[in-house]
């Protein structure tokens, strides 16, 4: 589709040159529809549409538009004031008004002049919009983590297969060279044999202490105007909108989101992902205990300690201590990767001045989470952050949720996608969908 839009784009402007020769019209072609003026020509830009525009949504727009060769001309949120705010974002970037405002994702994502859409919505509608996106042809960039469910993970990935299309997670700390280069070190064996990673997912940031200590029931509250709550809900069950369960607070609530577990733990262990070459695959065996608010309206896990297990007998172990990152241990170093800071330490700093040799594992290097995906738009090539690769780091958080929700252990088998003996767990692998809304 992205390809018939661009081609479509291309006809339609030889066609309006040919008819204005033709019929002796006067044709007045800017410098920069042409590609003359440095900018890419309109014909040859990839076309996006935004679907959730708050405080992530307009991030990830800023980023694209920054790009020559990217337009942005839609957006979509239930929100009408993030909605605006975005329309009017991109309106002054491009010194125009043409950036279209759609309140029904569905429209967006059949919009026949898009080639490509980014979804920043809160997690529980991750894979209904990414899913509806790829129908309609688009290739997608999905906000990390890429699912909220391991049923949704492993629809998005269906749906990518099906329809030909490129989904970048937006897993953006698996882009940074540092990373990059210290997950080479870690499978070329400059550790030696790897079998131990720390995961560090601390909970001591001023929002995280907020939660532990609302304890009070949320009070019912007016819906804001410019907010279509029912439509906010999606699938979920329907109940009274409260501040905090919306807006930014909704990570904290596991029917919308997974508490830290899968908003930064997406991030670290995609990073042990990556180190330990599981990108396809994932633990076998998972053991966790936490605790979460007793009362009130935050039911995430906010203190924990996990053991995953993989078949091989690596042991990744996870809690809440900090710093937030990732230790890979061998049996000759170890190297720690910070997450939301470039710095990389080792046992040994000579680890790390490591050069690669020849015929050795080398993961590349990105030229940015985001260009990485306009760039493999137009390639056709797999992005730093496939769809597979974010549901295998997404399904492990939500493991670890399940089995602190259990209070038990759980034995996994990552190729059929099933918990091993325990049909109640099995159930929580798919939320129950209010009508109309449904994943096929």
């Amino acid at each position: 589709m992205a390809k018939r839009a661009a081609a479509s784009r291309r006809d339609f402007l030889k066609t309006s040159s040919l008819a204005a020769t033709v019929f002796g019209l006067p044709t007045i072609i800017p410098a920069s529809a042409l590609g003359r003026d440095g900018r890419v020509a309109p014909s040859e830009r990839i076309q996006m549409g935004f679907i959730g525009t708050g405080g992530k949504g307009r991030h990830n727009m800023e980023q694209f538009l920054g790009f020559t060769d990217c337009q942005v001309l839609a957006v979509c949120d239930v929100d009408s004031k993030h909605q605006d705010a975005a329309s009017s974002m991109v309106n002054e970037r491009y010194g125009n008004q043409d950036c279209k405002a759609i309140h029904d994702y569905r429209e967006l994502a059949a919009h026949p002049g898009l080639d490509a859409i980014c979804v920043s919505t809160p997690d529980h509608w991750h894979a209904v919009a990414t899913v509806a996106a790829l129908q309609g042809g688009k290739d997608v960039y999905c906000e990390k983590p890429l699912s909220n469910s391991v049923y949704e993970g492993r629809a998005i990935c269906r749906a990518a297969a099906l329809n030909n299309r490129i989904v970048q997670t937006g897993s953006h700390e698996r882009s940074g060279d540092t990373r990059r280069m210290a997950c080479e070190l870690v499978r070329n064996g400059r550790i030696g044999k790897l079998h131990t990673i720390r995961i560090n997912l601390p909970t001591t940031d001023q929002h995280h202490l907020q939660v532990k200590q609302w304890l009070e029931p949320a009070p019912e509250m007016p819906i804001p105007e410019s907010l279509d709550w029912d439509m906010w809900l999606g699938h979920t069950p329907v109940v009274p909108y409260t501040e905090k369960r919306c807006h930014f607070w909704w990570r904290f609530i596991l029917a919308y989101g997974g508490g830290e577990m899968t908003d930064r733990g997406a991030h670290v262990i995609d990073l042990a992902q990556l180190g330990a070459d599981k990108d396809n695959t994932g633990p076998v065996e998972y053991i966790a205990r936490g605790s979460r608010n007793a009362s009130g309206l935050f039911d995430a896990f906010m203190d924990y300690v996990f053991v995953n297990i993989y078949a091989d007998g690596l042991k990744m172990i996870g809690s809440t201590a900090g710093p937030r990152g990732v230790k890979f241990e061998g049996d000759e170093g170890w190297i720690f990767i910070h997450v939301h800071d470039p710095l990389v330490e080792a046992s040994d700093p000579r680890i790390l001045e490591s050069q690669l040799q020849e015929g050795e594992v080398s993961l590349g290097r990105s030229p940015g989470h985001h260009r990485n995906f306009i760039d493999c738009v137009r390639s056709r090539q797999e992005p730093m952050a496939s769809a597979e690769v974010g549901h295998r780091t997404a399904t492990i958080c939500h493991l670890n949720n399940i089995a602190m929700k259990l209070g038990r252990s759980l034995q996994w088998d990552p190729v059929n996608e099933v918990v091993i003996g325990d049909e109640e767990a099995n159930k929580l692998l798919k939320p129950d969908m209010r009508s109309p809304w449904n994943l096929t």
